[in-house]
């Protein structure tokens, strides 16, 4: 979903649409400018030595994302062991923070693999609103979680702190639209660039074996 019209109402079947583009295999390798953008600046990295890092950039609400999730998750399991792949939520103005507050608690608190997909869940199939901190809360807590602990996390400065990190270094990379993806911070790409969100992470691929080559 692109930062301009992150707020129409986007049909998760157009989502499906837009990942599901076989007639698009890739028939040559991905080209600069085209593919893939060079990040002029470098952006931060967070991978030890040794590992390429891949980040997927995404919202909760945004229904591309959410359709793209189950697709990622599949592909980071099966990812090369030198590919250290992470998630970042993006908040392209001030009522994201509370869902980029949700993931970064939820990481905290080791609660991602358990609950990450079901957020995405309860907004796009259950239709739950879970753009308040309170409304996010509430509904932490019937996931099983201590509702103060989650609160306690959701609140803290180190939350805060990644909530920051996160935002700069979607802006690193100059993230336009979600679900995207930044490699090393040195490219960046996403279904619209690739011409399928599938063929985003062959170019990512593509990338991290441009990189262990050297170039």
């Amino acid at each position: 979903m692109k930062r301009r019209d992150f707020s129409l109402v986007c049909s998760a079947l157009a989502g499906a649409a837009f990942i599901q583009s076989p007639a698009l295999a890739q028939v040559k390798p991905p080209v600069a400018g085209t593919d893939y953008l060079l990040v002029e600046k470098r952006a931060a990295v967070e991978a030890p030595a040794g590992k390429i890092e891949v980040v997927e950039f995404f919202w909760y609400s945004c229904p591309h994302c959410n359709v793209f999730e189950p697709t990622f998750d599949a592909w980071r399991k099966r990812a090369p062991k030198d590919l250290a792949v992470r998630r970042v939520p993006v908040a392209f103005q001030d009522d994201f923070v509370p869902q980029q507050r949700l993931f970064y608690a939820l990481e905290a608190m080791g609660l991602v693999d358990k609950l990450h997909s079901k957020v995405f869940a309860a907004i796009h199939v259950e239709k739950q609103n879970l753009s308040r901190g309170d409304a996010i809360a509430d509904w932490v807590a019937k996931q099983g979680v201590d509702k103060a602990k989650f609160l306690e996390q959701y609140n803290s400065f180190s939350v805060s702190t990644k909530v920051a990190r996160g935002t700069q270094l979607q802006n690193a990379y100059k993230v336009e639209g979600v679900p995207s993806l930044g490699v090393a911070g040195r490219f960046y790409t996403d279904g619209t660039l690739a011409k399928s969100l599938d063929r985003a992470l062959t170019v990512v691929e593509f990338l991290a074996a441009q990189i262990r080559s050297g170039h």
